[in-house]
């Protein structure tokens, strides 16, 4: 049966190709990526923090005023250390994305010896296990793993999406030429 969404499934099919050849390119260059996508969270982070100075500066009479003016300071530092040093600031933010990950992973871990008499518990623990070996294997692999890491989660992003998208496409496709039910 056709509605306006299915005549439009060609849209859908199109956003998913265009996705995936975004994605295959960010992985073949997922260094460049990485550098990039730093250089662009330290401009967000300095116009944030500059933002946040004006309105610092702006509402005078308010007594966060200080603490506002500090942490729009902090935000400009931040954000002009990641323009000036992509390579440190990757490096930087893939040491947080492992510590996160070892922490949860061994919270998991431990939330599934916790529940070992529920059925299924092991694959609490399976999940802990792989995203704690993730967490060392980027710290290990450090400084090198900081160059490629957030190029290649953006990369995966945009297939992991191009697929869903064609998928979808596809799915509105079919359901435009199925006869009417009875």
């Amino acid at each position: 049966m056709e509605t306006p969404l299915t005549q439009r499934w060609g849209l859908f099919v199109g956003l998913g190709v265009v996705s995936l050849g975004l994605g295959f390119v960010a992985w073949a260059d997922a260094l460049a990526l990485s550098l990039a996508s730093t250089i662009l969270f330290g401009l967000v982070l300095f116009v944030a923090g500059a933002v946040q100075l004006v309105h610092a500066f702006a509402v005078r009479d308010w007594d966060g005023r200080l603490m506002s003016i500090l942490g729009g300071g902090l935000y400009i530092l931040a954000g002009t250390m990641m323009m000036e040093e992509p390579a440190t600031g990757s490096l930087i933010i893939t040491i947080f994305i492992a510590a996160c990950l070892v922490v949860s992973g061994i919270g998991r871990i431990i939330m599934a010896f916790r529940q070992r008499g529920l059925q299924g518990w092991w694959i609490i623990l399976f999940g802990g296990l792989i995203s704690l070996l993730v967490g060392l294997c980027l710290y290990i692999t450090l400084p090198w793993s900081g160059l490629w890491l957030i190029g290649t989660f953006i990369a995966i992003e945009l297939i992991a999406a191009g697929i869903g998208w064609v998928q979808f496409g596809l799915a509105l496709r079919r359901a435009a030429y199925l006869p009417p039910e009875a």
